[in-house]
């Protein structure tokens, strides 16, 4: 699994973040995407990064802003009662 944070400006409220979402999930396979209007950033969960070129594409095409794309490896925390 890989976590794909971006940066991204213009996003004013609830609503812009609803359309990146939508964007995302449009155009890639996703498993999780959220974003933030107060932080400029969407996080997607996917099991390969998404091409990069494609993402900005993509976004910019909703009239928002790619600044920043970064991708690390993903691994899913686990509920555990005892603490492991």
């Amino acid at each position: 699994m890989v976590k794909t944070t971006l940066s991204i400006d213009g996003m004013m409220c609830g609503m812009c973040e609803s359309h990146v979402n939508d964007t995302v999930r449009q155009h890639f396979s996703v498993k999780k995407v959220t974003s933030s209007h107060a932080k400029g950033i969407c996080e997607i969960i996917s099991e390969a990064a998404p091409d990069e070129s494609a993402l900005r594409e993509a976004i910019d095409a909703t009239g928002y802003k790619v600044t920043d794309i970064t991708s690390a490896p993903f691994e899913k925390k686990r509920f555990s009662l005892f603490g492991r």
